[in-house]
C-alpha cells in the first residue's frame, strides 16, 4: 500500500466531463442563474460523485497537505458509550492510538436510510487523511472505489472482500476456536455441539472454521430466533452431549440463548455441560477478543499507509485463552 492519491480537483471533472472549469463551478455551487443545458450539468455531477469530489472549503484546504485527521466510520446507528457494549473497547483503542500519535478523529455517519445516503457518507470519508471502518458487512460499491483510488483506510476485523485488496486488522478466530476444542477434547469431551447465530459474516465463518478443523464431527446448531427452546437442550444431554460451544458476537445472543435455555432447564455448568464461548463475556470459558488492541493497531497500520511507511497491510491478532470456571471433565454415568 502506498500513501494516499490526492484528491480530485474541479481540473480534473473539467477534464473528464469534457467541459470548462468555470462550467463545472458553476453547477458544483448550484447555481441556476447561469444557463445551462441540463444533460450538461447531470453530467458534471455524475463525474464528480464517481471521482469522489468533495465540494467542501476544508476538504479543498487538506487536499494540499496531511492534516492528521483520521476517519472513523462504523455502520452500527450509534456509537455506544455504555462500557459493557462489545464496540467499547475497540473506540476505546482507537483513541488511546490516536492520541499517541498526535492524530485527530472526525466521525463520519450514514447509518439508516437509503442506499445512496450511506454511499455518499462514505465518499465524505476523504476529507480525513485516512478512515477506520468497522462492521460486519463491507457495502463492496463504494468501498471498492476508495481502494481503487488509493484512499488508505483499514477496516477494524479480517475483510475477504475485493479479492483481499482490503488492508485490515482482525483477530485470529481460527486458531482461537481450535484452540478451545482441543482442550474439551483433551478433557474427555467427544459429544460436542456447537451454537452459533444465522449470519455469514467472516468472523462467525472463522470461528466455524477453527471448530471443525480440529473436532470435525461435532454437529452445528444454527439459532432461528432469539430463544433456544429447552427442550432442544434437553434432548442434548438424553443423546450424550458433554459440551456446548457457542460462537460470540457483538451482540451476545448466542450465548445469551444457551445461557437462558440451561437455566431454564435447570442445568449447571460445567457439572451437567461444560460450556465455553468464542469471544464471550469476561470471564466465561473460551477466549477474549483483543478488541482495544486491535483498535490501537488499526490506528498505527492506518498512520502507516498514510505516511507511505512499510507495513503488513493485513494483520491477525492472537485471542488469549481464558479458562473460566464452565468447563470441565464430562459428567460420569
Amino acid at each position: 500500500m502506498t500513501a494516499r492519491s490526492r484528491m480530485p480537483r474541479q481540473a480534473d471533472i473539467a477534464r473528464i466531463a469534457g467541459v470548462s472549469q468555470a462550467t463545472v463551478s458553476v453547477v458544483l455551487a448550484g447555481n441556476r442563474a447561469v444557463r445551462m443545458a441540463e444533460s450538461t450539468r447531470r453530467r458534471v455531477l455524475e463525474v464528480a460523485e464517481d471521482l469522489g469530489y468533495v465540494p467542501h472549503p476544508v476538504a479543498t484546504r487538506l487536499a494540499r497537505s496531511r492534516s492528521n485527521l483520521l476517519g472513523l466510520y462504523t455502520f452500527r446507528a450509534a456509537f455506544p458509550t455504555d462500557e459493557a457494549d462489545a464496540y467499547h473497547p475497540i473506540l476505546s483503542g482507537v483513541e488511546e492510538e490516536a492520541t499517541a500519535l498526535h492524530q485527530d478523529l472526525i466521525l463520519f455517519t450514514g447509518t439508516g436510510g437509503p442506499q445512496a445516503a450511506q454511499e455518499a457518507a462514505i465518499r465524505r470519508t476523504r476529507m480525513a487523511d485516512g478512515c477506520l471502518f468497522f462492521g460486519r458487512h463491507v457495502p463492496e460499491g463504494p468501498v471498492s472505489r476508495l481502494v481503487d483510488a488509493g484512499f488508505p483506510l483499514v477496516y477494524i476485523g479480517r475483510r475477504p472482500e475485493l479479492a483481499g485488496r482490503i488492508p485490515f486488522v482482525g483477530a485470529d478466530y481460527v486458531s482461537a476456536s481450535a484452540e478451545v476444542l482441543q482442550r474439551l477434547l483433551a478433557l474427555g469431551h467427544r459429544r460436542i455441539r456447537y451454537v452459533r447465530e444465522p449470519d455469514v459474516a467472516p468472523s462467525s465463518e472463522d470461528r466455524h472454521l477453527g471448530v471443525l478443523r480440529t473436532a470435525p464431527r461435532t454437529e452445528v446448531v444454527r439459532l432461528e430466533g432469539a430463544e433456544l427452546p429447552v427442550a432442544t437442550v434437553r434432548g442434548w444431554l438424553a443423546e450424550g452431549v458433554t459440551a456446548v460451544v457457542v460462537e460470540g458476537t457483538d451482540t451476545g445472543a448466542a450465548y445469551r440463548s444457551v445461557r437462558a435455555a440451561l437455566d431454564a432447564a435447570g442445568l449447571s455448568t460445567p457439572d451437567d455441560l461444560s460450556l465455553a464461548v468464542l469471544g464471550g463475556p469476561p470471564g466465561v470459558s473460551g477466549f477474549e477478543v483483543p478488541m482495544r488492541d486491535m483498535g490501537r493497531r488499526a490506528v498505527r497500520l492506518l498512520v502507516d499507509l498514510v505516511t507511505g511507511t512499510p507495513s503488513t497491510p493485513q494483520q491477525l491478532l492472537r485471542c488469549p485463552p481464558v479458562a473460566g470456571s464452565q468447563v470441565g471433565p464430562p459428567r460420569s454415568g
